[in-house]
């Protein structure tokens, strides 16, 4: 799935990314700093109906919301980490292993936790409004 879009149809392309991906327990976000991955997992955790504040769990590496739709979702945000033994001390491997969706930002430092069939989504900066996004199975 490819699609290019601005910014204010965000929601539409969360929707979109949900029927392409919902079979998957783990998605991976690869996008350079700024490119919207923390927005993107916003507009999904609203479609998907989350109780509560959705924000970028950059120092807490974990932040825990409720679904109405899938349950527990666990949204990852690894770029503090150094590699796999720090990710693994921090309780990536519980959240990971738990039957929650987990999101993850930065999952390029700790690939090898990661399952073999996860959900890998590639934002890409057009311009200022405008991005795109690959989404594949890993």
């Amino acid at each position: 799935m490819e699609v290019v879009f601005k910014l204010e149809e965000i929601e539409a392309v969360a929707k979109q990314i949900w029927e392409a991906g919902k079979q998957y327990k783990q998605w991976v976000f690869y996008a350079e700093m700024g490119s919207g991955k923390t927005t993107l997992i916003h507009a999904l955790c609203t479609y998907l109906e989350v109780d509560g504040a959705v924000s970028s769990p950059t120092y807490a590496i974990i932040n825990e919301y409720k679904s109405k739709v899938v349950g527990t979702i666990y949204h990852h945000d690894w770029y503090r980490l150094k590699d796999e033994e720090e990710a693994i001390n921090a309780g990536v491997e519980e959240a990971l292993s738990n039957a929650g969706l987990s999101l993850i930002e930065w999952p390029e430092k700790a690939e090898g936790l990661l399952a073999d069939n996860t959900f890998k989504i590639i934002i890409t900066v057009i311009d200022e409004q405008t991005r795109k996004v690959i989404c594949s199975s890993r």
